[in-house]
């Protein structure tokens, strides 16, 4: 049992003393132990205490010359180590440190306890005259001073023990010796390892009853009335990004609850880190790593939903004339100028990723914030070269860089929303405006029932009009003597979330038909001699259309009508329609506007940041290189922005009969 009042203060060193002993049991006296009075490798004076610093986990090791070691201890010396402490009373007292050999630490016996050890013994080996170099020499290859916190607590395992661990070479004269020297810090990991699994166990549930609440949503807005194999796989996709979250939770608040239980003691040490490669340290690896490789499967499952929307731009422009009657008449620029904004918005975010990296790698390593993930009670961000650098935790260096990573984020987040969508730029309702003013509507499917939409339809009839006329119209508008924009009579809304009957779905289908056998008929002729029949076919699909869905909005169709609601609050946050359209297709109203972002990078920042914070830390913690994880992340980012540009851009073209030499 460790004596009463014994407990380490934080900012102090150890008193640790030892008697020494020679050869012979003649008692040579008490020293501080301090510097290099237990250690064999040479080092500054303040580097060699900074071992007895609370708290500090240190090592060391070297190689030395044999000869060298027998030149500093040509006899042995014995000595047998003591912590310095005050009882109750405050008197002064000593308590022996027990000392056993490290093989017999994880071995059945354990009665075996040293009592005194040494660092060099050269004398043994010696013959009986005394007078040669001894034939074998045995020294103290490893010696570890294991603290376990809490130091007052009760149980077999004593609060101090001194692991030791010999090695003998038999040619002194040209042999070398390895020795190193550690003091390390051990806490029970139960309690610790219960509370994660009790965290992970609820996460995962929460992430079990989310995947099934969003299955069920998306077979809704499907329109799936079974369970098939494509239910499975969406299903398993949304659990996968779930527990994606679910890992990404624990691991970081691991990290920052060891930041704060361990760095944040100021009084005495009653907190230190999981030992390195012990199970906390093993589990929360396992978790990073788990959180990483399903957020990348996650992204994945976006940018495939994302790439393969349906998309038709509505032009809702009418020829001037008769000899326009069948469309020559309608400039098709105001589409392509539609088209190609929306292409550019697709992978628009409120964050600026190279400011990110770059804003990231200033803090960590210019600044020097990732110092702080060392194993003491230290927090300098620019320590001085002269000291001693304890190891980095990884779960501290996880908790820091996620910190910082996440807060930079935020700030990049918050400037956007507050101040440059503001006084800057809107690039997304700025993009409604372009569709009203090009008389140009986009009608969105991102499910099968479930889709977007913008209503771009012209107040002023035309827009294919002289700057003057344009100009007229603006001020118009701003002086209300027009309509207002919006789907409903005198009403603004513009975009709304569509669910389509099972009719419409059907006769969007066959016309979608023709949509896809122009589009590939115009694929296959393309840089060809340029036959009339693709083309005609390709525009005989697309006036069809155009024909059905503005007839469809108009309410030209008594079975195919729609009407115009609200989302109750539930419905928003759950992102589940209770009222399925059966007879009536819904148009949910956006006063937000921006539901259509939906399909697109914007309204996934989160989803985004998370993959490239682990995509980050997973690099740094595995290389140590903070440039290198910045430059790896950097070329991740670029590699699936240019997919998705890319795929994007194709689909675009494809579903909106387009040519893709027009999406710049």
């Amino acid at each position: 049992m460790p004596p009463p009042g014994l407990k380490l203060l934080s900012g102090t060193q150890m008193n640790l003393k030892v008697v020494k002993f020679n050869a012979r049991g003649r008692f040579l006296g008490w020293e501080d132990v301090l510097g290099g009075s237990l250690q064999l490798c040479p080092d500054t004076q303040q580097r060699l205490d900074a071992a007895y610093d609370s708290g500090t986990t240190y090592q060391q090791s070297c190689s030395i010359p044999v000869a060298e070691l027998l030149s500093r201890y040509p006899e042995p010396v014995f000595y047998q180590l003591f912590l310095k402490h005050q009882d109750g009373e405050g008197l002064d007292m000593v308590w022996p440190i027990p000392v056993q050999h490290l093989s017999q630490v994880t071995g059945p016996d354990r009665s075996m306890a040293l009592r005194r050890f040494f660092l060099v013994d050269g004398l043994t080996g010696r013959d009986s005259s005394m007078t040669q170099q001894p034939q074998t020499v045995r020294y103290l290859s490893r010696l570890l001073l294991r603290v376990n916190i809490p130091t007052m607590g009760p149980g077999g395992t004593p609060p101090f023990q001194l692991l030791v661990e010999y090695n003998t070479v038999t040619d002194p004269a040209n042999a070398v010796a390895q020795v190193s020297f550690g003091v390390t810090y051990s806490l029970s990991e139960e309690a610790t390892q219960r509370d994660t699994a009790i965290s992970l166990g609820v996460l995962a549930i929460l992430s079990l009853l989310f995947a099934m609440l969003e299955t069920s949503s998306w077979s809704r807005r499907a329109g799936q009335q079974y369970i098939t194999l494509t239910t499975i796989v969406k299903f398993l996709a949304f659990l996968i990004g779930n527990l994606a979250n679910a890992f990404f939770l624990v691991s970081f608040g691991t990290g920052v609850y060891w930041l704060i239980a361990f760095k944040g003691q100021r009084s005495s040490v009653n907190m230190v880190l999981p030992s390195a490669g012990g199970t906390v340290e093993t589990h929360f690896i396992v978790f990073l790593s788990l959180a990483f490789a399903f957020k990348a499967v996650q992204v994945m499952h976006l940018l495939i939903t994302q790439v393969s929307i349906s998309i038709f731009l509505i032009d809702w422009e009418k020829p001037r004339n008769a000899a326009g009657a069948s469309g020559s008449g309608v400039s098709a620029w105001r589409t392509f100028f539609v088209a190609n904004e929306w292409n550019e918005i697709q992978t628009a975010r409120k964050l600026n990723p190279l400011l990110q990296l770059l804003t990231v790698l200033l803090i960590l390593q210019v600044v020097g914030v990732e110092n702080i993930a060392s194993r003491d009670l230290k927090l300098a961000s620019q320590p001085d070269g002269a000291r001693y650098i304890p190891p980095t935790s990884p779960i501290l260096r996880y908790g820091l860089t996620v910190s910082v990573w996440l807060s930079v984020g935020l700030v990049q987040v918050i400037f956007y929303l507050v101040v440059y969508e503001r006084l800057v730029e809107d690039k997304f309702r700025q993009f409604v405006d372009l569709c009203s003013m090009s008389n140009v509507s986009v009608f969105v499917l991102a499910h099968r029932c479930y889709g977007y939409y913008i209503h771009g339809r012209s107040v002023h009839g035309h827009a294919d009009v002289s700057m003057e006329a344009m100009r007229a119209n603006l001020r118009r508008e701003e002086a209300n003597l027009c309509a207002l924009r919006g789907l409903e009579p005198s009403a603004d809304v513009q975009t709304f979330e569509i669910a389509l009957t099972a009719g419409v779905r059907q006769q969007l289908d066959r016309v979608s038909l023709s949509l896809a056998e122009a589009s590939g008929a115009r694929g296959r002729h393309s840089g060809a001699d340029g036959p009339q029949g693709p083309q005609e076919q390709t525009s005989k699909a697309y006036h069809a259309m155009n024909y059905f869905l503005s007839s469809f909005l108009e309410h030209a169709h008594k079975d195919m009508d729609y009407f115009v609601k609200d989302k109750l609050f539930l419905e928003r946050i759950t992102k589940y329609e209770f009222q399925q359209p059966v007879e009536r297709t819904i148009f949910y109203r956006d006063p937000d506007g921006i539901s259509f972002t939906n399909v697109l990078y914007f309204s996934n920042e989160l989803t985004l940041l998370l993959f490239d914070t682990l995509l980050f830390c997973v690099i740094d913690l595995g290389s140590q290189d903070l440039v290198l994880a910045a430059v790896l992340t950097y070329a991740v980012q670029q590699v699936l922005h240019s997919l998705r540009c890319s795929l994007s851009r194709r689909n675009v073209s494809e579903k909106t009969l387009v040519d893709r030499c027009f999406l710049i």
